[in-house]
């Protein structure tokens, strides 16, 4: 296990490091990376899909995957915008309970019925995207122009700092707090590096699981309804494929997929990483933008491989 936890710092540390020499190139070549409306564009992307990120961590550390994030993130989305018109709490709290509740079938549907996580989560995916399909006939819908509220948590600052990046920043900080100072913190990587051993030691193995899957849920929802504030629409092909970048990031941060094993730190660290390669491909122009895929797709790869040999050992 020492093996295991020294190799997963070194990889973190590595991280940072390719995340602070890209920053430096990127701000000796491009004239335009350190201005205001740059860096404030970047950090608000990588807020939304971090947030996404910090759920698919709780579920993936007790040994799950999510894939319904992205389509949560649509559904509550377009259900901010439908509200707007009305309070601004309906708007921001329903879509968010509405996650949660998302995040609740699935995790019953995994603890309850025993299916694994990537048929029952794949199955959510597939009706809720459905959902917000039928419900906005696949059409934008427009957050009402007098929202100010809603408008503020996606495009709004708080002296001088986006809104979204205060809100990820919020909760990397109560995750790491949770993973490492909690006994609900614990009982996620106990379920995830040996579930059968947590149950013999009293923990609840269900509940842990099933809370985790509401947590990611949830945050899902809230990465939806900044979306909608800072488009001022809802959509309802939000967020193809973020379940993918979110479980890549996850795992780039040094978290295991077989569970047990991995920082919210990491996390950070790895969304941070893949939005400033995604910025220095936009700022330098003529580089396909699908690159940014292949060098994620790549380090995904490697991380993996690493992990499988150090689990080996």
């Amino acid at each position: 296990m020492k093996i295991n936890i020294v190799k997963r710092i070194k990889s973190i540390s590595a991280l940072l490091l390719m995340s602070i020499v890209l920053f430096i190139l990127a701000s000796i070549v491009y004239d335009r990376f350190l201005t205001f409306a740059n860096l404030t564009n970047l950090i608000r992307q990588a807020s939304m899909m971090g947030l996404i990120a910090i759920g698919m961590t709780f579920v993936i550390l007790t040994g799950g995957i999510d894939l319904s994030v992205g389509s949560t993130l649509a559904l509550t989305g377009l259900l901010a915008a439908y509200f707007s018109k009305g309070s601004f709490i309906v708007a921001f709290f329903l879509p968010l309970l509405i996650g949660c509740g998302l995040g609740l079938i699935n995790g019953l549907v995994i603890t309850r019925l025993h299916i694994i996580p990537m048929i029952a989560t794949l199955a959510t995916q597939m009706g809720i995207r459905g959902i917000a399909y039928i419900i906005s006939d696949v059409r934008t819908l427009p957050v009402d122009g007098n929202a100010a509220g809603l408008k503020y948590v996606g495009q709004g600052y708080f002296l001088g700092i986006p809104v979204p990046a205060i809100i990820f920043i919020f909760f990397i900080v109560v995750s790491i707090v949770i993973s490492n100072k909690t006994r609900f913190g614990r009982s996620v990587y106990a379920v995830g590096g040996n579930a059968i051993a947590a149950r013999f030691m009293g923990l609840k193995v269900r509940k842990t699981t099933a809370l985790c899957y509401v947590i990611s849920g949830g945050l899902s929802a809230l990465a939806g309804v900044i979306l909608a504030g800072r488009l001022s629409a809802g959509q309802a092909v939000a967020g193809m494929g973020y379940e993918m970048t979110a479980i890549a990031a996850v795992a780039i941060g040094g978290t295991y997929f077989t569970g047990g094993i991995g920082k919210f730190s990491g996390t950070f660290i790895a969304i941070i990483f893949i939005y400033l390669l995604s910025n220095v491909i936009n700022l330098q122009g003529n580089i396909n933008a699908w690159w940014q895929q292949i060098v994620t797709g790549f380090m995904l790869l490697v991380v993996v491989v690493i992990h499988s040999q150090a689990k080996k050992k």
